[in-house]
Protein backbone atom coordinates (compact mmCIF):
# COMPACT_ATOMS: atom_id res chain seq x y z
CA UNK A 1 0.00 0.00 0.00
CA UNK A 2 1.35 3.15 -0.81
CA UNK A 3 2.56 5.87 1.76
CA UNK A 4 2.67 9.65 1.88
CA UNK A 5 6.18 9.11 1.67
CA UNK A 6 5.91 7.47 -1.82
CA UNK A 7 4.25 9.76 -3.20
CA UNK A 8 6.32 12.48 -2.12
CA UNK A 9 9.39 10.68 -3.94
CA UNK A 10 7.72 10.31 -7.47
CA UNK A 11 6.16 13.94 -7.26
CA UNK A 12 9.90 14.71 -5.86
CA UNK A 13 8.77 16.93 -3.31
CA UNK A 14 8.70 16.89 -0.01
CA UNK A 15 5.93 15.54 2.21
CA UNK A 16 4.90 18.67 3.57
CA UNK A 17 4.09 19.65 0.43
CA UNK A 18 2.40 16.63 -0.48
CA UNK A 19 0.35 16.87 2.84
CA UNK A 20 -0.44 20.67 1.76
CA UNK A 21 -2.20 19.86 -1.62
CA UNK A 22 -3.87 16.98 0.19
CA UNK A 23 -5.74 19.03 2.91
CA UNK A 24 -5.80 22.26 0.91
CA UNK A 25 -3.70 23.70 3.24
CA UNK A 26 -0.69 26.74 2.49
CA UNK A 27 0.18 27.83 -0.98
CA UNK A 28 1.65 25.46 -3.76
CA UNK A 29 2.61 26.42 -7.11
CA UNK A 30 0.13 24.91 -9.44
CA UNK A 31 3.13 23.10 -11.53
CA UNK A 32 4.09 21.46 -8.34
CA UNK A 33 0.36 20.68 -7.59
CA UNK A 34 -0.16 18.79 -10.59
CA UNK A 35 2.88 16.77 -9.96
CA UNK A 36 1.68 15.82 -6.53
CA UNK A 37 -2.14 14.76 -7.83
CA UNK A 38 -0.04 12.83 -10.55
CA UNK A 39 1.91 10.65 -8.49
CA UNK A 40 -1.09 9.95 -6.32
CA UNK A 41 -3.23 8.79 -9.08
CA UNK A 42 -0.24 6.94 -10.20
CA UNK A 43 0.12 5.01 -7.14
CA UNK A 44 -3.66 5.05 -6.13
CA UNK A 45 -2.93 6.62 -3.22
CA UNK A 46 -5.49 7.16 -0.33
CA UNK A 47 -5.00 8.89 2.79
CA UNK A 48 -4.91 7.15 5.93
CA UNK A 49 -7.78 8.50 7.30
CA UNK A 50 -7.35 7.85 11.02
CA UNK A 51 -3.25 9.03 10.93
CA UNK A 52 -4.83 12.38 9.37
CA UNK A 53 -7.62 12.75 11.70
CA UNK A 54 -4.57 12.50 14.48
CA UNK A 55 -2.86 14.71 12.80
CA UNK A 56 -5.52 17.58 12.56
CA UNK A 57 -7.15 16.68 15.90
CA UNK A 58 -10.35 16.08 13.99
CA UNK A 59 -12.12 12.86 12.31
CA UNK A 60 -14.58 14.98 9.88
CA UNK A 61 -16.79 12.60 11.47
CA UNK A 62 -20.59 12.81 13.26
CA UNK A 63 -22.58 9.69 14.44
CA UNK A 64 -26.16 9.24 14.81
CA UNK A 65 -27.48 7.20 17.29
CA UNK A 66 -31.38 5.83 16.84
CA UNK A 67 -33.08 3.02 17.95
CA UNK A 68 -35.39 1.74 15.26
CA UNK A 69 -34.55 2.15 11.62
CA UNK A 70 -37.59 0.11 10.98
CA UNK A 71 -39.64 3.42 12.02
CA UNK A 72 -39.92 5.85 8.94
CA UNK A 73 -40.13 8.54 11.73
CA UNK A 74 -35.92 7.94 11.95
CA UNK A 75 -34.77 7.78 7.98
CA UNK A 76 -36.72 11.01 7.94
CA UNK A 77 -34.49 12.80 10.88
CA UNK A 78 -31.28 11.20 9.42
CA UNK A 79 -31.35 12.53 6.31
CA UNK A 80 -31.25 15.71 8.03
CA UNK A 81 -28.58 15.17 9.58
CA UNK A 82 -26.78 13.87 6.99
CA UNK A 83 -27.30 16.59 4.38
CA UNK A 84 -26.06 19.33 6.89
CA UNK A 85 -23.00 16.95 8.07
CA UNK A 86 -22.30 16.78 4.04
CA UNK A 87 -22.84 20.27 3.75
CA UNK A 88 -20.15 21.13 6.23
CA UNK A 89 -17.85 17.85 4.60
CA UNK A 90 -18.36 15.75 7.34
CA UNK A 91 -18.69 11.87 6.62
CA UNK A 92 -22.23 10.52 8.11
CA UNK A 93 -22.54 7.14 10.06
CA UNK A 94 -25.84 6.26 11.02
CA UNK A 95 -25.95 3.56 13.93
CA UNK A 96 -29.05 1.64 14.89
CA UNK A 97 -29.15 0.39 18.45
CA UNK A 98 -32.44 -1.35 18.66
CA UNK A 99 -33.12 -0.05 22.46
CA UNK A 100 -30.01 -2.20 23.21
CA UNK A 101 -28.00 -0.62 25.41
CA UNK A 102 -24.73 -3.38 24.95
CA UNK A 103 -24.81 -2.64 21.27
CA UNK A 104 -25.00 1.36 21.81
CA UNK A 105 -21.92 0.73 23.86
CA UNK A 106 -20.13 -1.07 21.28
CA UNK A 107 -20.70 1.32 18.55
CA UNK A 108 -19.83 4.12 20.88
CA UNK A 109 -16.53 1.98 21.80
CA UNK A 110 -15.62 1.62 18.11
CA UNK A 111 -16.53 5.15 16.87
CA UNK A 112 -14.28 6.72 19.66
CA UNK A 113 -11.16 4.52 18.86
CA UNK A 114 -12.15 6.17 15.48
CA UNK A 115 -11.68 9.65 16.56
CA UNK A 116 -15.09 10.56 16.11
CA UNK A 117 -15.81 14.30 16.27
CA UNK A 118 -19.14 14.23 17.93
CA UNK A 119 -22.72 12.21 18.26
CA UNK A 120 -26.44 12.81 17.09
CA UNK A 121 -28.13 11.26 19.80
CA UNK A 122 -31.87 9.76 19.77
CA UNK A 123 -31.61 7.77 23.02
CA UNK A 124 -33.54 6.29 26.21
CA UNK A 125 -30.87 3.29 27.22
CA UNK A 126 -27.99 5.37 28.09
CA UNK A 127 -27.53 6.92 31.77
CA UNK A 128 -26.51 10.06 32.90
CA UNK A 129 -23.20 8.55 34.06
CA UNK A 130 -22.42 7.12 30.68
CA UNK A 131 -23.44 10.24 29.15
CA UNK A 132 -21.24 12.05 31.18
CA UNK A 133 -17.94 9.77 30.45
CA UNK A 134 -18.49 10.41 26.54
CA UNK A 135 -15.36 12.96 25.84
CA UNK A 136 -17.20 14.28 22.72
CA UNK A 137 -19.48 16.95 22.01
CA UNK A 138 -23.35 15.18 21.81
CA UNK A 139 -26.86 16.90 21.39
CA UNK A 140 -29.87 15.03 21.93
CA UNK A 141 -32.51 14.63 19.73
CA UNK A 142 -36.38 14.47 20.10
CA UNK A 143 -36.02 13.33 23.35
CA UNK A 144 -34.41 14.54 26.32
CA UNK A 145 -31.88 12.03 28.07
CA UNK A 146 -30.66 14.76 31.00
CA UNK A 147 -30.63 18.31 31.77
CA UNK A 148 -26.84 18.19 30.69
CA UNK A 149 -27.52 17.19 27.41
CA UNK A 150 -28.28 20.02 24.81
CA UNK A 151 -31.34 18.95 22.97
CA UNK A 152 -33.47 19.70 20.29
CA UNK A 153 -37.15 18.41 20.80
CA UNK A 154 -40.77 19.46 19.91
CA UNK A 155 -43.81 20.60 22.71
CA UNK A 156 -45.09 17.16 23.09
CA UNK A 157 -46.99 18.11 26.07
CA UNK A 158 -48.84 21.10 24.39
CA UNK A 159 -49.34 18.96 20.97
CA UNK A 160 -51.15 16.07 22.28
CA UNK A 161 -53.09 18.21 24.59
CA UNK A 162 -53.87 19.76 21.09
CA UNK A 163 -54.96 16.13 19.28
CA UNK A 164 -57.08 15.39 22.41
CA UNK A 165 -59.04 18.24 21.95
CA UNK A 166 -58.80 17.97 18.53
CA UNK A 167 -61.04 14.59 19.50
CA UNK A 168 -63.21 16.14 21.91
CA UNK A 169 -64.18 19.06 19.87
CA UNK A 170 -64.97 16.81 16.93
CA UNK A 171 -67.70 14.72 19.00
CA UNK A 172 -65.96 12.27 20.92
CA UNK A 173 -66.73 11.42 24.19
CA UNK A 174 -64.36 8.39 25.48
CA UNK A 175 -61.01 8.92 24.15
CA UNK A 176 -58.34 6.28 24.73
CA UNK A 177 -54.84 6.48 24.86
CA UNK A 178 -52.07 4.31 23.15
CA UNK A 179 -48.67 5.27 24.72
CA UNK A 180 -45.18 5.07 24.58
CA UNK A 181 -42.60 3.81 26.65
CA UNK A 182 -42.64 6.27 30.02
CA UNK A 183 -39.18 6.05 30.74
CA UNK A 184 -38.82 8.48 27.29
CA UNK A 185 -39.45 11.83 27.93
CA UNK A 186 -41.55 12.10 25.09
CA UNK A 187 -43.78 9.68 25.50
CA UNK A 188 -44.14 10.77 29.00
CA UNK A 189 -45.04 14.53 27.63
CA UNK A 190 -47.44 13.10 25.40
CA UNK A 191 -49.91 10.74 28.33
CA UNK A 192 -49.17 13.90 30.32
CA UNK A 193 -51.02 15.92 27.82
CA UNK A 194 -53.69 13.57 27.23
CA UNK A 195 -54.03 13.31 31.20
CA UNK A 196 -54.93 17.10 31.19
CA UNK A 197 -57.95 17.32 29.08
CA UNK A 198 -59.35 13.81 29.73
CA UNK A 199 -58.48 13.04 33.63
CA UNK A 200 -61.35 14.58 34.90
CA UNK A 201 -63.90 13.40 32.81
CA UNK A 202 -66.56 10.89 34.87
CA UNK A 203 -65.78 7.92 32.59
CA UNK A 204 -62.06 8.52 32.38
CA UNK A 205 -59.99 5.54 34.79
CA UNK A 206 -56.26 4.44 34.05
CA UNK A 207 -57.74 1.49 31.91
CA UNK A 208 -58.05 3.69 29.27
CA UNK A 209 -54.35 3.90 28.63
CA UNK A 210 -53.13 1.18 27.29
CA UNK A 211 -48.68 0.92 26.17
CA UNK A 212 -47.87 0.49 22.37
CA UNK A 213 -44.08 0.71 23.30
CA UNK A 214 -44.03 3.09 20.40
CA UNK A 215 -44.11 0.18 17.25
CA UNK A 216 -46.72 -0.78 15.08
CA UNK A 217 -47.20 -4.36 16.30
CA UNK A 218 -47.77 -3.75 20.09
CA UNK A 219 -50.04 -1.20 19.13
CA UNK A 220 -52.10 -3.10 17.13
CA UNK A 221 -52.79 -5.45 20.18
CA UNK A 222 -53.11 -2.69 22.37
CA UNK A 223 -55.79 -1.25 20.41
CA UNK A 224 -57.59 -4.23 19.63
CA UNK A 225 -57.61 -4.89 23.77
CA UNK A 226 -59.26 -1.13 24.37
CA UNK A 227 -61.82 -1.46 21.88
CA UNK A 228 -62.58 -5.34 22.82
CA UNK A 229 -62.93 -4.34 26.57
CA UNK A 230 -64.34 -0.40 26.25
CA UNK A 231 -66.72 -0.63 23.13
CA UNK A 232 -67.78 2.87 23.75
CA UNK A 233 -64.00 4.29 22.59
CA UNK A 234 -65.10 6.73 19.59
CA UNK A 235 -61.90 8.49 19.86
CA UNK A 236 -57.78 6.87 20.37
CA UNK A 237 -54.98 9.26 20.67
CA UNK A 238 -51.71 7.19 19.78
CA UNK A 239 -48.44 9.13 20.43
CA UNK A 240 -46.67 7.98 17.59
CA UNK A 241 -47.79 7.94 14.02
CA UNK A 242 -46.73 4.28 13.93
CA UNK A 243 -48.74 3.11 16.61
CA UNK A 244 -51.52 4.95 15.06
CA UNK A 245 -51.49 3.37 11.90
CA UNK A 246 -51.74 -0.02 14.18
CA UNK A 247 -54.91 1.42 15.82
CA UNK A 248 -56.21 1.82 12.72
CA UNK A 249 -55.12 -1.91 11.55
CA UNK A 250 -56.82 -3.26 14.53
CA UNK A 251 -60.36 -0.93 13.82
CA UNK A 252 -60.38 -2.69 10.43
CA UNK A 253 -59.56 -5.84 11.77
CA UNK A 254 -62.31 -5.55 14.15
CA UNK A 255 -65.17 -3.93 11.35
CA UNK A 256 -65.01 -0.72 13.16
CA UNK A 257 -65.19 2.23 10.87
CA UNK A 258 -62.86 5.16 11.36
CA UNK A 259 -64.13 8.07 11.33
CA UNK A 260 -67.45 7.26 11.29
CA UNK A 261 -67.65 4.92 14.49
CA UNK A 262 -64.02 5.79 15.99
CA UNK A 263 -61.07 8.86 15.81
CA UNK A 264 -57.73 8.24 15.37
CA UNK A 265 -54.86 10.86 15.51
CA UNK A 266 -51.35 10.45 15.82
CA UNK A 267 -47.82 12.34 16.40
CA UNK A 268 -44.84 12.84 14.46
CA UNK A 269 -45.84 13.50 10.90
CA UNK A 270 -44.13 10.67 8.73
CA UNK A 271 -44.83 10.29 5.36
CA UNK A 272 -46.52 7.19 5.81
CA UNK A 273 -49.33 8.74 7.65
CA UNK A 274 -50.60 10.02 4.32
CA UNK A 275 -50.59 6.91 2.52
CA UNK A 276 -52.58 4.92 5.12
CA UNK A 277 -56.67 4.41 4.18
CA UNK A 278 -58.07 6.74 5.53
CA UNK A 279 -55.15 8.81 5.67
CA UNK A 280 -53.69 9.53 9.41
CA UNK A 281 -54.70 13.06 11.34
CA UNK A 282 -51.86 14.19 13.14
CA UNK A 283 -49.57 16.37 14.80
CA UNK A 284 -46.79 17.19 12.39
CA UNK A 285 -43.45 17.86 13.92
CA UNK A 286 -40.86 20.03 11.83
CA UNK A 287 -38.72 16.27 11.07
CA UNK A 288 -36.29 18.08 8.85
CA UNK A 289 -35.89 21.45 10.82
CA UNK A 290 -35.16 19.88 14.10
CA UNK A 291 -32.77 17.32 12.13
CA UNK A 292 -30.73 19.74 10.54
CA UNK A 293 -30.98 22.42 13.61
CA UNK A 294 -29.46 19.46 16.04
CA UNK A 295 -26.48 18.77 13.85
CA UNK A 296 -25.65 22.76 13.24
CA UNK A 297 -25.59 22.98 16.80
CA UNK A 298 -23.33 20.22 16.92
CA UNK A 299 -20.69 21.37 14.77
CA UNK A 300 -20.80 24.18 16.17
CA UNK A 301 -19.79 22.58 19.50
CA UNK A 302 -16.95 20.54 17.40
CA UNK A 303 -15.73 23.86 15.97
CA UNK A 304 -16.33 25.55 18.90
CA UNK A 305 -15.71 23.83 22.09
CA UNK A 306 -16.11 26.57 24.79
CA UNK A 307 -19.44 27.12 23.23
CA UNK A 308 -22.32 26.65 25.77
CA UNK A 309 -25.48 25.19 23.68
CA UNK A 310 -29.15 25.97 25.08
CA UNK A 311 -31.67 23.14 24.18
CA UNK A 312 -34.49 24.37 21.67
CA UNK A 313 -38.06 23.62 21.38
CA UNK A 314 -39.97 23.68 18.66
CA UNK A 315 -43.62 23.59 17.21
CA UNK A 316 -46.02 20.74 16.16
CA UNK A 317 -48.64 21.28 13.56
CA UNK A 318 -52.03 19.87 13.66
CA UNK A 319 -52.64 18.00 10.36
CA UNK A 320 -56.33 17.36 9.79
CA UNK A 321 -56.87 13.74 7.23
CA UNK A 322 -59.38 10.95 7.05
CA UNK A 323 -58.69 9.24 10.06
CA UNK A 324 -60.90 12.07 12.38
CA UNK A 325 -64.11 13.98 11.76
CA UNK A 326 -63.69 17.89 11.30
CA UNK A 327 -63.89 19.96 14.51
CA UNK A 328 -68.10 20.91 15.47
Amino acid sequence: MATIKDVSKIANVSVATVSRVLNNNGYVKEETKKKVLAAIEQLNYRPNDVARSLFKGKSKMIALFVPDIRNPFFPELARAVEDNANAHNYTFILCNTDNNSVKELTYLNALLQKSIDGIVIVSNTMSAEQLRDIKVPIVALDRKPNENIPSVTVNNQEGAIQAVQHLKQSGCKYIGHISGPQDISSAKDRTKGYLAVVKEESWFSEDFIHSGNYTYEEAFEAAKNLLTRFPNIDGIFAANDMMAIGALKAAEHLGILVPNDLSIIGFDGIQMGSTTSPALTTMEQPLYTIGKRATEMLLQKIESPEKELVSEEYQVTFIQRSSTKERR
